[in-house]
């Protein structure tokens, strides 16, 4: 018998709260603790209504399919070839769908492509390592970064661009270590390669679910309202596709939206909303930053806090140590796209991956191919943490080298607009006191008569 991990976060959440507002008045809440309170919920709403939306398009596209649309071009006949295929594979689909959908997409794969279970154990553990580590470098693709996304910690072109080299050679890291276990025999040879055929209209589908997954940061940033406003759009016009699409069909409801929002993880949001909840508390009450302070006066730097982080995350969820370390540090003294962010959001997401109880897409792998926390330890922990380490050891070289191209600049694509802005585009400010002195002037010039 176990309690439900949602269950304890909105208890806990609630007792915090409570708590919160009796150490202020021995009445109740007064108006301060309520305006704090609607405040975190306005935060941790943005957040919760972006994964129910992002985690229906998905789970509309695997209704009808359409992942099929990409896993049916794989064919090979050597295993390490599979291994480097999918790994890159699951690399890239996790940068654009959430994690657990990728493993659990990848793993249904594998059951047809590996047929011993021992090795599919092993692909396994590689889906994991290459979808915790694709999912760090866009805003949309892990929820510890769409988190610091969401709260302008983080930008989406600086994210793309300088977390995407990391994170692929903590990929590269893994792998490489990890292939070494792999046998080539005739297994992957005699596995059957025909084509699964996809659902009416999968195709149409998975390219309108990515589109809208896609044009959610360029949405954010073109018109600069909340992420969950696009991802709530992509949603409306993949629920009208699906209505225009099956009009009038009998025995299709299972690919409609409805049916995809009775399958979600509802669970698992509220886990999100309780746990963040419970972390805003102890943001409005001062405790992170007494922690900040603390880890900066024992810890000789940041990028060792960040490291410590992401080590944490092989233990306990990735989700709160975020939350945390999101209250601990202010925007204001660390600001957007700021080194310290970035290199949360990296460890964090790939030191998820050390152990198997680290992620949720471990837990997940547990569930699908029976794997236990010590054959994952001893055969996939030490690949994880080569990859981990290279990972950090790729960025903060990265790091060194554009702070030393671009002088006081955290980034590189934090100098070029400024420096573009600076010479190419004007600034309207300046344009308009330069027009309002013009015409100033003008007026001060004496009219001569007979001109």
């Amino acid at each position: 018998f176990e309690f439900n991990k949602a269950a304890v976060a909105l208890l806990m959440s609630t007792g915090l709260w409570v708590t919160y507002a009796d150490f202020f008045s021995q009445t109740g809440a007064d108006g301060t603790v309520l305006s704090q309170l609607s405040e975190q919920l306005a935060e941790v709403s943005d957040i919760c209504f972006f994964l129910l939306a992002a985690s229906t398009i998905v789970e509309v596209v695997d209704s009808h399919q359409g992942f099929k649309v990409v896993t049916n071009q794989i064919n090979t006949n050597s295993k390490k070839e599979l291994f480097w295929t999918i790994g890159f594979l699951t690399f890239f689909l996790s940068a654009i769908l959430n994690n657990l959908t990728v493993t659990i997409v990848m793993c249904s794969l594998l059951k047809k492509l590996i047929p011993r279970e021992q090795d599919r154990k092993l692909f396994g553990a590689m889906v994991v390592v290459a979808a915790n580590a694709g999912g760090v470098w866009t805003p949309i693709g892990d929820v510890t970064t769409t988190m610091l996304w969401i709260n302008n910690q983080l930008s989406t072109v600086p994210t793309v661009l300088e977390l995407f080299v990391p994170s692929f050679v903590c990929l590269v890291g893994s792998l490489f270590f990890l292939v070494r276990q792999v046998e080539e025999d005739d297994d992957a040879a005699e596995a059957p390669t025909e084509k699964s055929p996809l659902a009416p209209r999968g195709t149409l589908v998975f390219w309108s679910g990515i589109a809208c997954l896609l044009a959610v940061p360029v949405f954010a940033d073109l018109t600069g309202l909340p992420p969950y406003l696009a991802m709530l759009t992509g949603l409306g016009a993949m629920w009208t596709l699906t209505d225009i699409l099956h009009l009038g069909e009998e025995g299709d409801s299972a690919m409609k939206v409805p049916a995809a929002l009775s399958k979600l993880d509802t669970a698992g949001i509220l886990f999100f909303l309780g746990i963040l909840m419970s972390i805003g508390v102890l943001d409005k009450s001062g405790l992170l930053k007494e922690l900040a302070v603390f880890l900066s006066n024992n810890l000789p730097s940041l990028d060792i806090i960040a490291t410590v982080i992401g080590l944490a995350s092989a233990l306990i969820d990735n989700v709160p140590l975020v939350a945390a370390t999101m209250g601990m540090y202010d925007l204001s003294e660390f600001g957007t796209d700021d080194k310290l962010w970035q290199l949360i959001a990296l460890c964090a997401g790939t030191g998820g991956s050390i152990l198997v109880i680290g992620s949720a897409s471990g837990v997940a792998l547990m569930g699908l191919e029976k794997v236990d926390f010590l054959w994952y330890a001893k055969n996939v922990s030490v690949g994880a943490a080569v990859g981990y380490f290279a990972g950090i050891a790729t960025y903060l070289a990265q790091n060194a080298l554009l702070t030393t191209v671009f002088g006081e600049t955290n980034t590189a694509m934090a100098a070029l607009p400024a420096a573009m802005e600076s010479t190419v585009l004007p600034n309207m400010d300046q344009f308009h006191t330069m027009a309002e002195q013009a015409a100033t002037l003008i007026a001060s010039v004496p009219v001569v008569p007979g001109l």
